[in-house]
Formats: structure tokens, sequence, C-alpha cells
């Protein structure tokens, strides 16, 4: 899909500034790429793909920092990987109807908007708790159920759930969720492939991947220090809510 110099500019510093956001709080940024693309006439197969790949993309820088870090626990991870993976990879499989997708899409962005609050308002915890091994299991494969099928790579939703869980301290789960986008991303384009809805535009998907990797690069090197997170996350579950809230009402309920 060739599209016009300021469609393209606009989609450019639309993705460079998410991903810049995003990664300055350990997240990939998906359900903003989702949100952005569906006000263009983009068909659904696309939005799907490029907002994995831009995922993918932006974690890496994350993940490899925080590994470098040495805040990384295999050990704690691997429940919740182990899980998500097949399930990520299920959900891209689904062929879903246009209808279908753009409430999933709708839906996905107001509960995304929700636990940005959410990671906005709440307190950092010093005492983690201690849960069962299978919850780690179970929660693994519900959002990589949910990650394949709408096109994210489903940190935005654990890195809220498990600090209102108190599972560990705020780094340990920023690494988790960043690390958990990551392969949940690889997994979702290779559903996607496999099942023949991967779609690119290369001389629009170059124009994304160039924007999310400067942006990408540029938060995880320098986390925003002049700006607050909290603000960050703020503003962006306010943008996220109403996008929702209008794919919802004009493409889903139409």
């Amino acid at each position: 899909m060739l599209l016009d110099i300021e469609t393209s500019l606009l989609l450019f510093f639309g993705f460079f500034i998410i991903a810049t956001f995003y990664s300055s709080v350990g997240f990939g940024g998906g359900s903003s790429y989702l949100a952005l693309l569906s006000l263009f006439a983009f068909s659904f197969f696309f939005i799907r793909s490029n907002a994995l790949i831009c995922n993918l993309l932006v974690v890496s820088g994350s993940t490899y920092l925080f590994y470098k870090n040495g805040h990384f626990s295999i050990r704690d991870f691997l429940p919740f990987i182990i899980t998500s993976i097949p399930m990520a990879f299920i959900g891209a499989l689904f062929k879903l109807e246009e209808k279908v997708f753009f409430i999933l899409l709708g839906v996905t962005l107001i509960l995304s908007a929700i636990s940005l609050f959410y990671q906005a308002l709440s307190k950092s915890v010093s005492k983690p708790k201690v849960y069962p091994k299978y919850m780690s299991y179970v929660l693994g494969a519900g959002i990589g159920l949910l990650s394949g099928l709408v096109g994210v790579g489903g940190g935005i939703f654990l890195a809220p759930l498990l600090n209102h869980l108190r599972w560990g301290k705020p780094v340990k789960i920023a690494a988790l969720a960043a690390f958990f986008i990551l392969v949940n991303s690889a997994s979702g384009l290779v559903g996607l492939f496999v099942s023949g809805t991967l779609e690119i535009s290369w001389s629009t998907t170059l124009v994304l991947l160039v924007a999310v990797v400067l942006g990408g690069q540029l938060g995880v090197r320098f986390s925003l220090k002049k700006a607050s997170p909290k603000a960050i996350r703020i503003g962006t579950a306010i943008l996220v809510l109403l996008v929702g809230l209008r794919i919802l009402i004009n493409r889903a309920f139409y």
C-alpha cells in the first residue's frame, strides 16, 4: 500500500513517539500501534502484522538492558513463557472476521487504558507475595491467547496484573513484561505466517520500523529522565481509551 508523504510522516512521528514513551517504561506499544493504524484504511491483517513486528523491535532493546543489568530470573519467567508462546501462536492462527476483530480490538484497547491507569496510580510494594506455580502457567496462557488474537505482546496486561498481585519487585515485573512481549510477538508473527494472514507492505512497513527502532532506542537509553512515567501512562491511557471507544462505535457496531 503506497501512502502519500503527509500520511507517511504522520505515521512515522506517531510510531516514533509511541515507541519512545512505551520503551521508557518497559512496554512495546502494541496497543497504541493498533490504535493508530486502525484510524487509517488498513486491513485488519495489516494492522495485526505490523503491530507485532514493531512490538518485537522495541522490546528487544529493553529485554537486553534488563538482562544486562541482572533483572532476569529465567526460573521465575519460564512458567509464563512456556504456556504463552503456544497460546499466542494459536490465537494468531484464527482468521477473524473483520467485525469480530474490531470488537476484540476495541475491548482490548479499553482494557489497555484501564491497565495503564492502574499502572500509573498504583504504589510500588516492597514485600512480594508467594503464589502457587500453576498461577504463572494459567496467566501466561490466558494473556498469550489474547495477545495472538488481537496482535499485542500482552505485557500491558501482565505488568499491572502482577503489580496488583504483588508478584515481585516492579523492576522484575518490568523485565518479565518486556521478555513476555518479545516471545509472544515472535510467536504471534509465526502464527500469522502459518495461517497466511501475515500482511506487510514494505513501502509502509519500513517507515514504521525505522520510527520504532529510533524511538525505542531513545526511550530505553534515556528513560525520559525529564518526563514523568506516571504522566506518560495517564496521557497514553486517555488516548487509547478514546480510540478504543471510537473503534467500537464506528467500526465494530456500525
